[in-house]
């Protein structure tokens, strides 16, 4: 499978929310894709997943255009005001909700197993999850569902966590045959490493490495 994003721009009500953006991602690959706050991030993240329809450019599956395909295929993990779990909730509500949304068993037992399984706490509240806790509940919860081929995660490093750690969830995922995007800052990436695509780059053959 193959994500390409071909000048992605989204105008909103009061003007620019995201320049264009290029980028092209497989499946076993990691690519991160660098803006500072007000650049776009979630913008881009909703576009990729087809949740949000760009204003110029295209995004295509294995060349489809097909804005369903992609909402079934792409899971957006963590978008702030999004996709982001309230943090008031207990672990174990956000988890039964996420296996619910994913059509897997959110039984008491079924939620109490899973989070054994993960060595995760399921009567705290959300917000007392370590950064590195959080994302990975989020990340296999998104997993959980049979269509889910790609992932984008939102600014993981929002939480102030070693890249280190969000970026081997990431890589783990690839490596398991996903496309995963990671929208991240500048220094993030920089921390890591690693190459990325950056926002309102709009080099149409930039790839994931």
């Amino acid at each position: 499978m193959e994500i390409v994003a071909t000048g992605v721009e989204v105008i909103g009500a009061h003007g620019p929310l995201l320049a264009p953006t290029s980028l092209r991602v497989a499946d076993g690959q990691t690519l991160l894709v660098t803006g500072e706050a007000g650049t776009g991030k979630t913008a881009l993240a909703l576009a990729l997943s087809g949740r949000l329809k760009p204003s110029s450019g295209s995004i295509r599956l294995d060349g489809s255009a097909d804005a369903d395909r992609l909402r079934r295929a792409v899971a957006v993990v963590d978008a702030p005001q999004i996709t982001e779990p309230d943090d008031s909730l207990q672990v174990r509500d956000v988890t039964a909700e996420g296996l619910a949304l994913a059509r897997r068993g959110s039984t008491r037992r079924k939620v109490r197993d899973w989070l054994a399984e993960r060595e995760l706490p399921g009567d705290v509240r959300f917000e007392n999850l370590t950064a590195h806790q959080r994302t990975r509940l989020l990340v296999d919860l998104a997993c959980e569902s049979r269509t889910t081929r790609a992932l984008v995660l939102d600014c993981p490093d929002r939480h102030g966590d070693d890249p280190q750690l969000w970026h081997s969830l990431a890589t783990a995922r690839a490596e398991g045959g996903m496309a995963v995007v990671v929208l991240c800052s500048t220094h993030s990436a920089d921390k890591l490493g690693a190459p990325a695509v950056r926002i309102g780059a709009d080099d149409k053959s930039t790839s994931a490495g």
